[in-house]
């Protein structure tokens, strides 16, 4: 197989499988920009260089990521204030206040929630990758899929569930999403899935789909969460966001075993992790196909409880 030029889209080859492959992260700064994004958001092209800097330093601080968001129509982002969410995925827990500009953000304090005057909302927030000059596959299928979801989750203040967001990681699985506050990624959604994400995740309840897996955890831990939920979900189990709990991970070379405890009955599962290599992966539009590596459950044994 041959990449050159404009041949082929990257999402379209799907030699990888998703567990494994979420964005890494904590604490996240989701801050509503509506023009345009530049290829980095914080490389100078979109907020200024100066600022950029600041809030890159600031945030680095922290160990924090921003994402910058927008509404997905045009009437959306006719805005008179900027939102600006907080979210500490390891608690699950978003924070929300309004601000005049990008300059808030230097403001923050992202030790811990309760720090920034915000109020904490209950209801999940959609994130769908849009960011065109990042990866085009971000702009050919995030862009439908958003647009399709507006309709379902039209946007009214106060009740703002599906933005646009910039790059999280992974454009080669577009349409990717980031659920929060939990922190978990998807790809390669339509919107059937991604309704029905949705439809589970206002219950906090565990989508197996299109997960790849959870950004509080290393890649061998999401895919081996993702494997204990898929597993359990055969069984007919279903289990909510963050019961399970990654209390062991022992790595040696190709083989790792992860230990989880499931958080509402106690019971521990034992996951042996194999990682091989797959061909053929396209990290990026127009790019040559190269190798890479993925996680994958070998064996998966429950030790202990019901």
């Amino acid at each position: 197989m041959s990449a050159s030029g404009d041949d082929i889209f990257c999402s379209d080859v799907e030699v990888e499988p998703l567990p494994g492959t979420a964005k890494q992260g904590d604490v996240y700064v989701l801050f509503e920009w509506p023009g345009p994004w530049s290829h980095d958001v914080l490389d100078g092209g979109t907020l200024g260089e100066e600022l950029s800097a600041e809030i890159k330093a600031h945030l680095k601080k922290f160990g924090a990521s921003l994402q910058l968001i927008r509404h997905p129509t045009r009437e959306g982002r006719r805005i008179d204030d900027h939102h600006l969410y907080i979210v500490h995925t390891r608690i699950g827990l978003t924070e929300v206040k309004h601000v005049e500009g990008p300059e808030a953000i230097l403001q923050l304090d992202l030790s811990g929630p309760g720090k920034n005057h915000a109020m904490a909302r209950p209801t999940p927030l959609v994130l769908v990758c849009t960011h065109g000059k990042r990866d085009r596959c971000c702009a050919v299928k995030g862009r439908p899929l958003v647009s399709e979801l507006e309709k379902i989750y039209p946007f009214n203040r106060g009740s703002d569930v599906v933005w646009e967001t910039s790059h999280i990681k992974g454009h080669r699985f577009a349409a990717t999403l980031l659920l929060m506050p939990w922190g978990y990624s998807f790809g390669r959604m339509n919107l059937e899935a991604t309704e029905a994400m949705i439809a589970d995740a206002m219950r906090g309840q565990y989508f197996v789909p299109g997960n790849r897996g959870r950004g509080t955890f290393s890649p061998v831990a999401q895919a081996a969460e993702v494997g204990v939920a898929a597993h359990l979900a055969a069984e007919g189990t279903r289990i909510s966001y963050g019961q399970l709990e990654v209390v062991g991970e022992d790595v040696s070379g190709e083989k790792a075993l992860v230990t989880l405890i499931d958080a509402s009955t106690s019971a521990t599962f034992e996951a042996t992790m194999r990682r091989s290599a797959v061909s053929g992966v396209l990290s990026s539009c127009g790019e040559e196909p190269k190798e890479g590596a993925v996680w994958g459950v070998d064996k998966l044994e429950r030790t202990s409880g019901a």
